[in-house]
């Protein structure tokens, strides 16, 4: 795993349900324009807003159709029981990657009780073969993966808990991770963290905006140095940032496909009025 992969949405129908073909598309976009792998089921794709059934649904439908080699999917819940569930499944159909966020709910939350949460979930999955990335997002989880955590369990279980994925925007704390464990696979979740080339070490980036912007994304993969398509990228992410993100990503990958399910969200997410559309519409408009 590694390189520009896309946290793809998840398109609905009018009774908030996954549509199998819509999301089908998308991914197929995804992987023939500049993406080498896609995260299903993580932020960006509501994840934590769908029930296990439906979670499972749409794992099956890209584990059937894809390159399960080119596929990680979001299995972290707050019950350890739960989390262990998604991820049997995941292993299951073929994927080797799980991305599972921290035990949040109940705070504060010590170091040695996240390494325990951890440690429990791989000795629950045994001889299952399935890595374990950690998600570091604490503007949403409330809470850090502590830089001595990842190290500790990244030593004690190496075949185990093999990468991150880092949504706090702390490049420093992505650089730090590098030094302390060298054959983590780090990943920023900026594609502007690209820039920085092979010399930061990182093994890429995970995005909700390079679902829009790929195809430049992998230029500037090609070429780090490339100053004025890493400022195209960077410019593109935040002026798609400046709308709430998922929606917003959503909102633009149905205006390429020209699908409406694209534009539904589930609470407490809402649809964006027509003022952040034509924002939005003048993005499109310059890729």
């Amino acid at each position: 795993m590694k390189g520009i992969v896309a946290a793809v949405p998840t398109p609905l129908d009018a009774h908030g349900a996954p549509v199998k073909d819509t999301f089908l598309e998308h991914c197929a976009w995804a992987l023939a324009n500049g993406c080498d792998a896609l995260n299903i089921l993580g932020t960006t794709g509501e994840a934590n807003s769908l029930g296990l059934a439906h979670r499972k649904q749409v794992m099956a439908w890209a584990a059937e159709t894809f390159d399960t080699s080119r596929l990680m999917v979001g299995t972290g819940l707050t019950s350890l029981e739960d989390t262990l569930d998604l991820t049997r499944a995941a292993a299951d159909m073929g994927y080797g990657v799980a991305l599972v966020l921290p035990p949040f709910y109940y705070k504060p939350v010590t170091e040695e009780g996240l390494v325990a949460w951890y440690e429990a979930l791989d000795r629950a999955l045994g001889a299952t073969p399935i890595e374990i990335y950690f998600y570091n997002f604490p503007q949403m989880t409330g809470l850090k993966i502590p830089a001595d955590v990842v190290e500790h369990l990244a030593k004690a279980h190496p075949k185990r808990f093999t990468g991150i994925k880092d949504s706090s925007g702390d490049l420093d704390y992505c650089r730090e991770l590098v030094r302390r464990l060298p054959d983590l696979k780090v990943f920023p979740s900026s594609e502007t963290a690209l820039a920085e080339g092979p010399g930061a070490g990182f093994a890429g980036c995970i995005s909700a905006t390079v679902n829009i912007s790929a195809p430049l994304c992998a230029r500037l993969l090609q070429d780090p140095a490339d100053e004025a398509v890493a400022g195209r990228v960077a410019s593109i992410r935040a002026n798609i940032a400046a709308h709430p993100l998922v929606p917003a990503v959503k909102y633009l990958v149905g205006r390429r496909a020209a699908e409406s399910a694209w534009n539904r969200v589930l609470p407490p997410f809402q649809q964006l009025d027509d003022a952040a559309c034509g924002s939005l519409d003048r993005i499109a408009e310059t890729l």
